[in-house]
């Protein structure tokens, strides 16, 4: 079991921006982190090894950024981390949830599968690789309501 908890501290993004490099090559820097984390409807949930970055407004919830520690990978830290992301988003109000993931990344999209995201899109050649780009999937969830 992973402890995962909020980050609130946006004044204090440099952890996150350190974590997002390792995980991918064109990794978000710390005031890239901080201002998104700053929009209203924004949050994010952190463990040891791995955050999640999501923001939720009009009935919608969009995950930003899944990025877990190529060392800790495949032991569940991702899948606990978004349970959080979709639970708060639940909270705010989501009745959907979003996400786009790259279609060469299969252990992502098992785990995005395995949750429920079922693909709705695709953007072709959104992420830029140096063999030209990748395609983008767009992933959706149904959320259920959730009540107090």
């Amino acid at each position: 079991m992973f402890e995962v908890t909020p980050f609130d501290a946006a004044s204090d993004a440099a952890p996150l921006a350190a974590l997002h490099a390792a995980c991918f090559a064109a990794g978000w820097d710390a005031a890239a982190i901080a201002q998104l984390l700053s929009t209203q409807g924004s949050f994010a949930f952190h463990g040891k090894d791995g955050f999640v970055l999501a923001r939720a407004a009009g009935g919608e919830a969009e995950i930003l950024t899944l990025a877990v520690a190529p060392v800790a990978r495949g032991r569940g830290l991702g899948r606990a981390l978004l349970q959080a992301a979709i639970n708060k988003a639940q909270a705010m109000g989501a009745q959907t949830m979003f996400l786009e993931v790259g279609a060469d990344n299969p252990h992502a999209l098992a785990l995005y599968a395995g949750l429920g995201f079922a693909k709705v899109g695709t953007r072709k050649a959104y992420y830029s690789t140096a063999s030209g780009g990748t395609d983008a999937l767009v992933l959706r969830l149904s959320l259920p309501a959730k009540f107090a």
